[in-house]
């Protein structure tokens, strides 16, 4: 770039005179406000490190215990010390003593009462009673339950503060674990295999199963949470195969709300807003989130949303994070750039980031050798890029270049197409939208980034992420903030542009040098191919339900999260003639660095609701049960008794020990064809869905788990909007993306119609 001299901070020359010094006094001050940017964020972390140790205590609360017991030694003119400090100074004996004692058994007691209610609140944490009761009605109990958890919470917490005062995750009883399992398989098995599954289970009830939780056991009192790192390790981190469509998943724009068509502008707006939650998030200035207001959850997954990489390895990937970066990478057509977010020590403005990428935007020098479609080893298998990584990346200008874009804040895409939603063609310009989301050209995304911003030619936008560090709601938490601030608070010109001045003495982006060998370029090739292939093959379709939405369904009296579990189930057996092993998400974050477990929506008490949907009978009731057996599954998951993770970790260390268990092969080989997930709405304060329901995200979603099953994701927006989120595969003859997606609307239909809410109504 034309600014590259501004990066030399001074320049010698030597003649028979001597040497002449030609300092560059601005690149000197940009290297001291640099080094003071660092210290300031080195001494917040350092106070929110203290703060966060020694809560709910507060210097406030040191200073109040240490003084009221100084004052008490000193009106009953006690020596805290016994005398130990009066025979070290006998000239100042008791003024010493008192002083220096009353200091530290002062500290001493403030530590005792920290501990105390630390101990009390993670106590009060492990009852999950309140989960139990009926909405909309709490009894005294659970009323005198969260005015205890308020007290013993302490005052203002920070992002990390209850990290110590969470419980830890339970680890199932066998027998429990075995019992539920059996119950969720058997509306999916015939009489003769599911006898021969009850014999297995039994057998491994006996004999292996109490082995195996033993050193289960011994994990959970031992680690913070018995089943985070292997599900990490296991599921992500080993897996060989792509984690484009496979892992990763996507996040979307407004649906309805057009803020800038400058593409540019948009990237602005939006990367300032992200930089201010990472200097929120750096702070520990997030709230935590608090079920109820009052009931903490786990925030252990927050903290490598930013300046973090996945890393490809041989056998198996690690997750690389660095503790700060004031850089982001960007591609735009085939090139990479480094974009500084800092100049005269402080964060760009939205108006200069959009200088920045407008930079970009303008520069047509051409792609090097190999770089254009670089971004595909990322896209294929693992193992491929690991091995070309070591090669061709380990050294040099490679080395320098891949570091500038695995140790940036993020990666943005700066989209040469445009994607949107039309009202005159809304199936194909939606399910265009969310393929482009999931994959891109294949390598025009760097998937191994924690998150991708992607914003398109017309200012739409949406985001790719990375699924090993952390779920869903943590990346929509961001997005949410993000997209509050954008267009109302942010804002724009009346042109389009972000509201302030260019800046005139502003370095520009550096491009990033590559030398790709002819070797490497056939790796890179291979692995386009393995991924265009699967991306070509998914089949997408996103749909928004407009007839009705969770304030109908509430007047029904049933969660609408059941609601919609129970119309999935009856829309896939529409779709396939059977029932299927199902997936839906559900956390743990109740529990010390929580994620997730399975909730089995496909029981016996929703089979029967659907047999009877299909062959006209009364079905009212049997509804009201299918939603309540629903809703107490999920309160198991979530509660830390759901049965998946459990399986999970005990087949984990059947083979640890060299134990082969026909029981746990056979459960855990079992696929799910059918995988869905709510997107939360978390913090509904930043939006005003009364008036501005538009100005919420669409969702997100993500590829298909099995070969011949669906993915859906959904969310639900204020009142009276559902967007549903589906993907299939192509080759699959089982399945059809849009099939499906009429057959769930009908099926939300047919189920509201039991209720005769008109009928009610007059």
């Amino acid at each position: 770039m034309a600014e590259a001299h501004q990066a030399v901070a001074f320049q010698f020359t030597v003649s028979p005179d001597g040497i002449d010094l030609q300092l560059c006094h601005e690149a000197l001050r940009q290297i001291y406000l640099s080094g003071l940017h660092s210290w300031k964020k080195r001494f917040i972390r350092f106070k929110n490190g203290v703060m966060t140790g020694v809560y709910p205590g507060s210097p406030g609360g040191f200073m109040v215990v240490v003084v009221s017991y100084m004052s008490y030694n000193q009106y009953r003119r006690l020596d805290p010390s016994m005398g130990l400090i009066a025979k070290l100074d006998k000239r100042h004996k008791h003024y010493l003593s008192r002083i220096v004692g009353g200091v530290l058994v002062g500290t001493g007691l403030w530590v005792t009462i920290i501990m105390i209610m630390r101990n009390v609140l993670k106590s009060l944490l492990s009852w999950h009673g309140w989960m139990h009761a009926r909405h909309g009605s709490v009894s005294w109990s659970t009323r005198l339950w969260l005015i205890l958890v308020k007290v013993f919470s302490g005052r203002k917490p920070m992002l990390y503060s209850f990290q110590n005062s969470l419980p830890r995750l339970p680890v199932p009883t066998i027998k429990d674990t075995c019992r539920r399992y059996l119950e969720s398989v058997r509306p999916l098995m015939e009489d003769e295999r599911y006898e021969r599954m009850e014999g297995l289970t039994k057998d491994f009830e006996k004999n292996l199963g109490p082995r195996l939780q033993w050193y289960l056991k011994l994990k959970s009192w031992w680690a913070s949470n018995y089943v985070s790192d292997w599900w990490e390790e296991y599921i992500y981190l080993r897996g060989r195969g792509p984690i484009m469509v496979n892992s990763n998943y996507y996040a979307m724009d407004f649906l309805y709300v057009f803020p800038t068509s400058i593409q540019a502008a948009r990237a602005g707006n939006a990367i300032h807003a992200i930089m201010l939650y990472r200097r929120k998030l750096d702070r520990a200035q997030v709230q935590p989130l608090m079920l109820l207001h009052t009931i903490p959850m786990c925030s252990a997954q927050y903290e490598c949303m930013f300046n973090s990489s996945r890393v490809p390895g041989v056998e198996t990937d690690v997750l690389q994070h660095v503790n700060d970066s004031k850089h982001i990478a960007v591609y735009h057509k085939g090139r990479f750039f480094k974009v500084w977010m800092f100049y005269d020590g402080r964060l760009l403005l939205p108006r200069e980031i959009e200088q920045q990428m407008e930079r970009i935007l303008a520069d047509s020098s051409e792609p090097l050798p190999g770089e254009e479609k670089l971004a595909a080893l990322t896209a294929g298998d693992r193992t491929p890029w690991a091995k070309a990584r070591e090669t061709y990346f380990g050294r040099g200008k490679n080395k320098n270049s891949l570091d500038a874009i695995e140790k940036a804040a993020f990666f943005v895409t700066l989209d040469d197409t445009e994607q949107r939603f039309e009202e005159d063609n809304p199936v194909k310009s939606l399910d265009s939208y969310a393929k482009s989301l999931l994959h891109g050209k294949c390598y025009d995304r760097w998937f191994d980034k924690s998150f991708n911003l992607i914003v398109f030619k017309n200012g739409t936008m949406g985001l790719n992420a990375e699924h090993s560090w952390a779920d869903a709601p943590i990346i929509g938490h961001l997005w949410e903030h993000v997209l509050s601030m954008d267009p109302l608070k942010l804002g724009y010109t009346e042109e389009g542009h972000c509201c302030g001045e260019p800046h005139p003495n502003l370095p520009g982006p550096q491009r990033l040098s590559w030398d790709v060998p002819a070797e490497c370029q056939e790796v890179i090739q291979s692995s386009l191919t393995v991924a265009r292939n699967l991306a070509d093959d998914v089949d997408s379709h996103i749909f928004p339900f407009i007839d009705f939405g969770k304030g109908l369904i509430k007047k029904c009296r049933t969660s609408p999260d059941a609601f919609i579990q129970i119309a999935l189930q009856l829309a896939h057996y529409r779709d396939k003639k059977k029932f299927c092993l199902t997936y839906e998400a559900s956390m743990t974050r109740l529990f010390r660095e929580g994620r997730t477990e399975t909730v089995r929506s496909c029981t016996l008490e929703t089979c029967a609701f659907v047999r009877a949907m299909i062959g006209d009978e009364t079905c009212l009731s049997l509804l009201k049960l299918a939603a309540e057996k629903h809703q107490n599954m999920y309160r198991l998951a979530m509660t830390g008794e759901g049965i998946d993770r459990h399986l999970f970790c005990l087949y984990v260390v059947s083979k640890y020990l060299g134990e082969d268990s026909p029981f746990l092969k056979e459960v855990l080989s079992d696929p799910w064809r059918l995988s869905t997930s709510q997107t939360p709405l978390q913090q509904v304060e930043l939006f005003d869905l009364v008036r501005h329901p538009e100005y919420v995200s669409s969702g997100g979603g993500f590829g298909p788990v099995a070969d011949d099953g669906y993915g859906v994701s959904y969310i639900i927006v204020g009142e009276n909007l559902i967007n549903f989120h589906i993907s299939s595969k192509h080759s699959s003859p089982e399945t059809d993306s849009h099939r499906f997606g009429a057959n769930i609307r009908q099926a939300m239909l047919d189920i509201l119609d039991l209720f005769q809410l008109e009928k009610k109504t007059k």
